[in-house]
C-alpha cells in the first residue's frame, strides 16, 4: 500500500511549479513538505488527494490511478486538511468533527454510535473535549483548526494530507499536534503535511521534500535535507544553527 506520484509535473498560469516529480508516501512515514509562499506546496497536496489537476505525470494508489477508486472508498483511504473551510457551519462541534464519518456509510450528518464516541476521542486527542457542545461557528481560529483536524482523525484514512495544520496553533497545541500526528504514522498510518517551520520537520518527520521557487525539488531523509546549506537556499535568508537532539535546528538569524 503506498501512494506514488509518478513523473508529476503542476504549473498555475505563467509558471511550473514543479516538473518530473517521483514521490512515494508509504504507512509508516511522516513527511515535511517545505518551500516558500508559492512554491507549489499546496498544488502538490491537492494533487497527492485527487483534488488537483496535474499538468503531466499521475498519481497512484495501491497501483491504481485514483480516478479509477470510487469517491467513497478513496475517502476512507486518502483525508486532506485544506488551509481553508467552512466558517459558519450551522450545527455544534460535535456535529462538525461527525461529518469525518460519513465516508464510512454512517448515518445523517455522520451521527452513529461508533462516530460519536470515535468523534468524543479525537476531540480530546486535539484537546477540545469541554467544547463539545459549542456552536462550531463560535470557536476561535484556533479551535475551529483543532476541530477540523479532529473531523479528519474521525474520517481515520490510511493517508493524511495536511495543508498548514500548525496555522493559528499556539506553541502548546502545535507541539501536541505534532506528536499526535508523528504517532499516527509511528502506527502506520502515511503522514504528508506542508509546513513553515523546519524545526518542527527536523524534530518529528523522518522525511522531507523541499519545493524550489525555481522549480526544483529536494526530498530525503530529514538528516540529509534539512541541512543549512539547503535551507538558506530554500528560504533565501540567513540561518543561525541551534543545538538540538540528534541534529541541528535552525532559525532565521537577523545579523
Amino acid at each position: 500500500m503506498t501512494l506514488v506520484a509518478r513523473g508529476l509535473t503542476l504549473a498555475v498560469p505563467g509558471r511550473t511549479l514543479v516538473t518530473g516529480l517521483d514521490l512515494a508516501l508509504a504507512p509508516g512515514r511522516c513527511c515535511a513538505i517545505l518551500g516558500r509562499n508559492g512554491a507549489g506546496k499546496s498544488s502538490l497536496l491537492l494533487a497527492l488527494a485527487g483534488l488537483g489537476r496535474a499538468a503531466a505525470g499521475e498519481v497512484l494508489l495501491d497501483g491504481a490511478p485514483l480516478a479509477s477508486h470510487a469517491r467513497r472508498r478513496l475517502a476512507r483511504r486518502l483525508g486532506i486538511l485544506l488551509q481553508y473551510d467552512v466558517e459558519d457551519f450551522w450545527g455544534s462541534v460535535l456535529e462538525y468533527v461527525l461529518l469525518g464519518r460519513l465516508p464510512h456509510g454512517a448515518g445523517p450528518l455522520g451521527a452513529d454510535p461508533e462516530g460519536v464516541v470515535q468523534a468524543h476521542g479525537a476531540l480530546a486527542a486535539v484537546d477540545l473535549q469541554t467544547h463539545v457542545l459549542q456552536p462550531y461557528r463560535t470557536l476561535s481560529g484556533g479551535e475551529r483548526q483543532r476541530a477540523r483536524i479532529a473531523q479528519l482523525l474521525v474520517q481515520s484514512p490510511d493517508y493524511l494530507l495536511l495543508d498548514e495544520p500548525l496555522s493559528h496553533l499556539d506553541l502548546q497545541h502545535q507541539l501536541g499536534l505534532m506528536q499526535l500526528l508523528a504517532g499516527l504514522a509511528r502506527s502506520g498510518r502515511a503522514v504528508a503535511m506542508a509546513l513553515h517551520e523546519p524545526f518542527w520537520a527536523a524534530r518529528f518527520c523522518d522525511v522531507a521534500l523541499l519545493m524550489y521557487d525555481s522549480g526544483a525539488v529536494r526530498h530525503g531523509p530529514v538528516h540529509d535535507v534539512l541541512t543549512q546549506e539547503n535551507l538558506e537556499a530554500l528560504y533565501r535568508c540567513r540561518l543561525e544553527a541551534v543545538a538540538g537532539p540528534g541534529a541541528p535546528l535552525y532559525f532565521p538569524d537577523p545579523r
